[in-house]
């Protein structure tokens, strides 16, 4: 799990592009602007954020991901997937997304005086649908979601209801999902256990000027069952683990004809987490989406991540003889996983976006990932840990019917 759980994140913050190409070219700033400042869940035009798709869109990618360590190559990640959103009835609109990921490469080597690593192969294919119906001002969406890898199964279901201002210049978000896993490690240290989770959201979308589009995003999510690395000989967490997200956004055009900004989109975001292990964490994210000519854009981002320590994280001292040790005393709860230690990370990438006509559209993003105990923000990392790095590479290609 410790390879597929990092490789979502890393594929978690690609973006997908809602804007329609027609409605784009109509606007007056420029053919790439009103996609610009669309945010993540919301269609290209606010006037549009309930109306039915007016023509139906499939989207291929394939990404590929890769970490390492000092002296040893890690996990390799190959992930393609398929998405398809398409109208029908006059108002309903179904979408679709199906990825399978191929993983394989070496256990992580959590501490700087580990030698040795063990191998791994694992293979993920999920699947989630959505149908959603809209009515004048509002819409609603019921979405299904299955994974299933070798030891990890995972079901989940949610419902979404947005609903828009008369002006169309607010758009208001509901949201309540659950999920429902089962563990079963191939070490057979555990059979079948499970961890249900239930989560809602409240968000609100706002046109502020013509050049500037703000979002504010609160979750709660509250976990319940099995949250043990089974793959861990010391690792015993609670049975319960609640966690708050608090996310905003905003995008804001240059307006102008001359100057290397005039033009261009700056999207940022900060998000705050926290969860009742004892994890605080903090995201900020920019991306700047320059035009370059009519067909071209080039969209360069770069984010820094900083978190906590968990309550019952350890920093385990290695011996030659004896191996890997447990926590000093007897604690209830520990774990030396250093996804739950404290340390800062620093993505910084690029994005090519090529309109090749009004219905097709081909991209290729590249992500380089570097994570650091020093780079904390506001006191020292955990010691002892080796630095880690990672890449990612998507290739995507779209078209419109």
């Amino acid at each position: 799990r410790a390879a597929t759980a990092l490789a979502e994140v890393v594929v978690a913050v690609t973006d997908r592009k809602d804007a329609d190409a027609d409605t784009v070219r109509t606007w007056a700033p420029g053919s790439f602007t009103l996609a610009a400042l669309a945010l993540p869940g919301v269609m290209a035009s606010p006037a549009l954020a309930q109306s039915m798709p007016d023509s139906a869109f499939v989207a291929v990618k394939v990404q590929a991901y890769n970490d390492w360590q000092p002296g040893l190559d890690r996990i390799k990640v190959v992930a393609p997937s398929i998405y398809v959103l398409a109208p029908f009835a006059g108002n309903w609109s179904i979408e679709s997304t199906l990825v399978h990921d191929s993983i394989s490469g070496a256990s992580p080597r959590w501490h700087t005086n580990i030698s040795g690593a063990s191998r791994m192969e694992d293979k993920r294919t999920a699947v989630d649908v959505k149908a959603t119906r809209y009515f004048d001002r509002w819409s609603v969406g019921l979405r299904g979601s299955n994974s299933t890898e070798n030891d990890y199964r995972s079901n989940a279901v949610a419902l979404e209801v947005r609903l828009s201002s008369p002006d169309n210049n607010t758009t208001w978000v509901a949201g309540v999902g659950v999920t429902r896993d089962t563990i079963n490690p191939v070490n057979e240290l555990v059979v079948n256990q499970k961890k249900d989770v239930t989560d809602v959201m409240l968000g609100v979308t706002q046109t502020w000027t013509k050049n500037d589009l703000v979002q504010a995003n609160l979750s709660y999510v509250r976990g319940r069952g099995y949250f043990n690395d089974p793959y861990k000989l010391a690792d015993i967490r609670p049975r319960s683990r609640d966690q708050t997200i608090a996310l905003l956004r905003w995008n804001h055009f240059i307006e102008g004809d001359n100057g290397t900004l005039a033009g261009s989109t700056v999207r940022s975001s900060y998000r705050f987490y926290s969860d009742t292990f004892g994890v605080r964490a903090h995201t900020g994210q920019v991306e700047w989406v320059k035009p370059v000519n009519d067909r071209f854009s080039v969209i360069p981002s770069a984010r820094y991540y900083t978190q906590s320590a968990a309550n019952f994280y350890f920093d385990p001292v290695y011996d030659p003889e004896i191996g890997e040790p447990f926590p000093v005393g007897n604690p209830r709860y520990f774990s030396p996983d250093t996804r739950l230690s404290a340390y800062g990370a620093i993505t910084l990438g690029a994005k090519v976006e090529w309109r090749i006509d009004q219905r097709w559209t081909a991209d290729v993003k590249y992500e380089r990932y570097e994570q650091r105990s020093a780079w904390r923000l506001g006191g020292n990392g955990s010691p002892g840990i080796t630095k880690f790095s990672a890449q990612f590479v998507q290739l995507g290609i779209s078209r419109r019917f």
